[in-house]
């Protein structure tokens, strides 16, 4: 199936370290985003590098509000160049856990740290963002991803927007056709949430901010027999 053609995954340095081989579950040149949850420089980069070595193509996430300073970013950067990856996911982060000087994604974009970089994604929210629009409009969201088309223009990097994980199709769908009408046109991947129990999988939800489709994995554990069977995705990304 073409829409599925070119899909990537995600793991954090714990969860990589549990599979043996990724050469055994995934086809050569995959995308793996390597998740950072506050994880150590020293830990991300040797996931990248075992990964890497292993014939994938490596996006570590960039959280801006866990990252103290330019001087930090730039050695990040130059880690992960050292290693072989080419690519990173440009994300502001929970602003509760801002510890420096970065507060957004446009920063860290603007600073020139990713010079050299192929490939840049950006977060895309089709649920909103209460944290940049707290009023719950869409209106920051909408003129940050403008900037964003814009940097696109002006960089030799190529740019896509990888959306948070939703469980109904109909509002990625509506938040797709909205940005096609604002002429923002940079690429979409669409988060999907794979097999998972369902109690783990909502409170990962909870704690990365998914928005109302939450209520799909809510009104699906009020039923006591589907809490035994993991989340399986099929009815969202048929839909899709």
């Amino acid at each position: 199936d073409s829409f599925l053609k070119g899909y990537s995954i995600e793991v954090m340095p714990r969860t990589a370290e549990k599979v043996e081989s990724f050469r055994d579950i995934l086809p050569t040149g995959t995308r793996v985003y390597i998740a950072n949850i506050e994880s150590p420089i020293e830990e991300m980069t040797a996931t990248a590098r075992r990964i890497v070595d292993e014939g994938f193509d490596v996006m570590p996430h960039f959280p801006a509000r866990i990252i103290k300073d330019k001087a930090t970013l730039f050695d990040w950067v130059a880690r992960y160049k050292d290693v072989g990856v080419k690519q990173g996911l440009i994300l502001a982060g929970n602003p509760a856990a801002q510890v420096g000087d970065f507060s957004s994604s446009m920063e860290l974009l603007e600073s020139g740290a990713f010079t050299g970089f192929e490939r840049l994604h950006v977060a895309g929210h089709p649920e909103g963002n209460k944290d940049i629009d707290p009023d719950g409009s869409d209106r920051n969201v909408m003129d940050a991803l403008r900037w964003k088309r814009a940097f696109a223009e002006r960089t030799d990097a190529k740019m896509a927007l990888a959306t948070q994980f939703c469980f109904e199709a109909d509002p990625v769908i509506a938040w797709a056709d909205r940005l096609a009408a604002e002429g923002i046109d940079l690429p979409i991947h669409i988060g999907v949430a794979g097999p998972t129990k369902l109690q783990t999988l909502i409170k990962f939800a909870i704690a990365c901010g998914v928005g109302p489709s939450l209520r799909v994995l809510q009104k699906r554990a009020m039923d006591v027999t589907k809490l035994l069977v993991p989340f399986e995705p099929d009815d969202f990304v048929a839909r899709l």
